[in-house]
């Protein structure tokens, strides 16, 4: 993980020492080591930086100024030759405090300390959008559908339907263990089945994917059933098994 760095420092050998520091150290990619305040919060406010390295007593305006005046904030270590701004600044949410003159062992101490919880967050940030990605996905796939069987609803999961046979205004649900009958009209159906689930291969019947063990030239088999491929669905069939992944 390479980290983007931007020095603040208004005394020309500390903010060369610093260089050196950051230039010496692989995951670090130095952005600008600038002398004015100023000059740095227009940077912050447009560039992406990882690690804020801050001098607390600079002209114009001090480090701790600064840091009030940024609303987004990068990770902050305070590099100064006063101990006592030490509170302040962590009650701006200053990650280390590098106490001046500051040796290369110090620096990269706090560098470690650095990519550690940067990497972490980084890491809770890509497992928080995977997990957001995961749950879109569950809710967008459809599991179930209510089937009226008489006078009442019927849960039926999508995954457990192998084809759906029509005949006129009935049509009767092949399931894993069992088959249910009820009053509806095939394309009544198809309209609320996933279409990256289940295919139209005839005007009687609809099948599953998941469910598909063999495919002939013009018939589909599930299980111990063979069913026919009509001349109207054939075409838009084969696109659809052609659009599926294969070894």
């Amino acid at each position: 993980m390479i980290l983007s760095c931007l020095i603040v420092e208004d005394e020309p050998l500390a903010r060369q020492l610093m260089t050196q520091y950051v230039q010496k150290v692989p995951s670090l990619e130095l952005f600008k080591a600038c002398s004015n305040p100023l000059e740095a919060i227009e940077i912050l406010r447009n560039t992406p930086i990882d690690i804020l390295f801050l001098d607390v007593q600079m002209p114009e305006i001090t480090g701790i100024t600064l840091l009030k005046i940024l609303q987004k904030k990068p990770y902050i270590i305070l590099t100064t030759a006063y101990s006592e701004y030490a509170l302040d600044g962590y009650e701006l949410d200053v990650r280390d405090y590098l106490l001046k003159p500051i040796t290369f062992e110090r620096f990269l101490k706090a560098v470690e300390k650095a990519t550690q919880q940067l990497t972490a967050t980084q890491s809770n940030l890509l497992m928080e959008k995977s997990n957001l990605e995961k749950i879109v996905t569950t809710e967008a796939v459809q599991p179930f559908i209510f089937v009226k069987d008489g006078t009442k609803l019927v849960k039926v999961r999508l995954g457990e339907i192998m084809y759906v046979e029509g005949l006129k205004d009935y049509i009767t649900i092949y399931m894993v263990d069992k088959k249910m009958v009820t009053l509806q009209r095939l394309k009544t159906l198809e309209t609320q089945l996933p279409e990256n689930q289940f295919i139209r291969i005839h005007n009687s019947y609809i099948v599953a994917l998941e469910w598909i063990d063999t495919i002939h030239k013009e018939r589909v088999q599930i299980g111990k059933a063979l069913l026919p491929i009509s001349d109207t669905y054939r075409k838009a069939f084969k696109d659809f098994i052609d659009k599926q992944p294969k070894l």
